[in-house]
């Protein structure tokens, strides 16, 4: 097999081979021409539809090897996390539809069960992988069957607790499971060559496990103290050599490390692996992210995530916009309070960037703290530094710390202490779809003791807010807000705090009482401006504060107006059910008060854009409308205007 560039054919091979079995049926040596192609067809795709790149270019050819080697869907392909997904999806039957990614109706841009029978498990959230490998390889042998599970598993991934808590109990089996270690930032392994593939080749081998296995039992024979001195030297022998050591104690046979953009080294390795018996395999892959293009080669994240770009020049196209995003303006206001508090730090789980955290780190990089894929111990880091005096803030998506919520209730707010969260990507995102929208977080802290909880409805807000958390020094607090764009309001030079627990009116009205809790607000108002087309009188309020309530206001909203709703941007569970849970107790639901509330409907989303999700939901301004109509018992217009 040639490991050149040169095609062998002038036939297009991605056309011949739709499918893993097609591929499996081409020459070794047309392999090379073939992963040429999926990877002119990943940088064509997304050059298109944007989305997660880097990463799919990284494994092109460990994606051709694995379907060219393993009898793909019967053996199970898991991909953690799923950004290297793309390629996996040409080469299996969706290539047809691979310019939808990330579009309503279209593919997701994450591995998805409900896709494709080559999709053996979601991903979206990272190192579920060798867990999710270790119960379908449990769940073969079971049900006597003899087909491979291989998991695939970047070493970012590696740095969540949850991957070693697999490893260590499928070491302690006997069950057949495949881990491929992704390793493209050569943070484990020393440079890859000729040697090492040697080596990687020679211990995958059959022969070379059988001599292992023929030299256990004979080391059993043993007393049982040369017996215990044979087998370790054997495995640090060979850990001395390939460095694989740690995942040896984990119970694993280590090969590697080998290059994981050659063919030649690559294929036979993983033939060896397939074919071997016995218990769980690690091979260690060395690749490189955003490998064969030369512009996402050349930047500093790789070309990690991309808008729409110009295939020849890389630049890519962002629409341009005249407001701030949240998560700049949340790294901007903490910077601008870090200025004058040296207690402030900041903590990530791996997404500086993402959550703005990158921008405080820029100005204060000794007060940073990005921790890896590994929001428990985050979160209880932080309550550490917050029981010497700190002030720490934790910058993760919603989402995300649903993953630390053990630690949010028993090491902060437990203790009460004051951690300040930032909850990035709260409601509906978009291209990412269900697996990463902040969908329950109303819900999971609003029901905790201690917490003062708020959500920002325009950028101007959340830069207040910011100040708010800076000055709580008494107790857990969680900011919330959106991602993308703000609404382009008037910003402050710094932040002000707020009061804690107060609302405020932001348009009077007689009838009906639009109360909104994030960043719906904007709807709201224009909900109101189409109720009033309809002789409809509204009132416009921001809770600003879930927890806690403002009920001063609220009791005034609910006494004043024939109908009040609830708007958020939030599942079941939330700010709605705290209104009425807190009506209830003052007897205002006696009275007959005409009271909604609008949430997330009890469905998960597919991705779409932001606004179409949110339509769906029934969560914009003609849902408002239509809602109101509902709650007075009247017929909604046929054509509300803002349709």
């Amino acid at each position: 097999m040639s490991n050149s560039n040169t095609p062998v054919s002038k036939t297009p091979l991605l056309d011949a081979c739709p499918t893993p079995d097609l591929l499996r049926k081409l020459k070794p040596e047309q392999v090379r021409q073939f992963a040429d192609e999926l990877r002119t067809e990943t940088v064509d795709t997304v050059s298109v539809t944007g989305g997660h790149f880097g990463a799919g270019l990284g494994v092109i050819e460990l994606t051709t090897a694995l379907h060219y080697v393993f009898n793909t869907p019967d053996d199970r392909i898991i991909w953690d996390v799923g950004h290297q997904a793309y390629p996996h999806k040409i080469l299996t039957g969706r290539r047809d539809r691979i310019r939808t990614l990330r579009t309503g109706g279209g593919l997701s841009g994450f591995t998805k069960r409900a896709e494709s029978d080559y999709d053996p498990f979601g991903a979206a959230h990272s190192s579920t992988s060798i867990s999710a490998g270790l119960g379908m390889a449990v769940a073969r042998d079971l049900t006597g069957g003899n087909n491979n599970v291989i998991a695939v598993i970047g070493d970012g991934s590696m740095s969540a607790g949850m991957a070693y808590e697999a490893m260590n109990n499928a070491g302690s089996m006997e069950s057949r499971l495949i881990v491929i270690l992704n390793d493209n930032d050569m943070s484990i392994a020393p440079p890859v060559g000729a040697m090492s593939a040697y080596l990687a080749r020679l211990l995958s081998s059959r022969t070379y496990q059988s001599a292992r296995e023929a030299l256990k039992n004979l080391a059993h024979k043993l007393p049982k103290f040369f017996e215990d001195r044979a087998l370790r030297a054997e495995e640090y022998a060979r850990g001395m050599v390939t460095g694989g050591t740690l995942f040896e104690e984990l119970g694993f046979f280590y090969v590697g490390p080998i290059d994981g953009h050659n063919l030649d080294h690559l294929i036979p390795v993983l033939e060896n692996v397939r074919d071997a018996k016995g218990g769980p395999i690690l091979v260690h892959v060395v690749t490189q992210k955003g490998k064969g293009y030369a512009p996402a080669e050349a930047a500093a994240d790789k070309y990690h995530a991309v808008a729409k770009f110009d295939v020849v020049t890389g630049a890519q196209v962002k629409a341009k916009s005249n407001a701030p995003t949240y998560t700049s303006v949340y790294g901007q206001s903490l910077v601008k309070e870090a200025q004058k508090d040296d207690k402030i730090v900041t903590i990530t789980a791996a997404m500086p960037g993402g959550t703005g955290i990158d921008i405080f780190a820029k100005a204060f990089p000794e007060r940073t703290f990005d921790v890896g894929i590994a929001e428990q111990h985050a979160v209880t880091f932080a309550a550490g530094l917050a029981t010497e005096g700190f002030k720490p803030f934790v910058a993760i998506y919603s989402t995300f710390l649903q993953r630390g919520y053990d630690q949010v209730v028993h090491d902060v707010a437990i203790q009460h202490l004051p951690v300040r969260f930032g909850l990035d990507r709260a409601g509906l995102v978009g291209q990412d779809g269900p697996t990463h929208a902040g969908s329950f977080d109303n819900a999971y802290l609003g029901c905790l003791p201690g917490f003062v909880i708020m959500a920002a409805a325009d950028e101007a807000d959340l830069v207040h807010m910011v100040a708010t958390q800076v000055a709580l020094n008494d107790g857990p607090s969680a900011l919330r807000y959106p991602r993308g764009e703000g609404r382009g309001v008037d910003m402050p030079e710094f932040g002000v705090p707020l009061e804690i627990g107060k609302g405020r009116i932001m348009r009077e009205g007689s009838k009906v009482a639009l109360l909104s809790f994030g960043a719906r607000l904007g709807e709201c108002l224009k909900a109101a401006d189409e109720l009033a087309s309809y002789g409809l009188s509204a009132t416009v309020a921001d809770a600003r504060f879930m927890k806690p309530l403002d009920m001063d206001m609220i009791l005034k909203l609910a006494n004043d107006h024939e109908v009040l709703v609830t708007i958020e941007e939030g599942a079941i569970g939330g700010f709605g059910t705290h209104v009425i849970q807190s009506l209830a107790d003052h007897g205002v639901l006696d009275r007959g008060l005409k009271i909604r509330t609008m949430v997330l409907p009890d469905t998960f989303i597919d991705h779409d854009t932001p606004a179409k999700m949110y339509e769906q939901a029934g969560l914009d301004a003609k849902g408002i409308v239509t809602k109101v109509f509902e709650a007075l018992g009247k017929d909604a217009p046929e054509k509300v205007k803002l349709a």
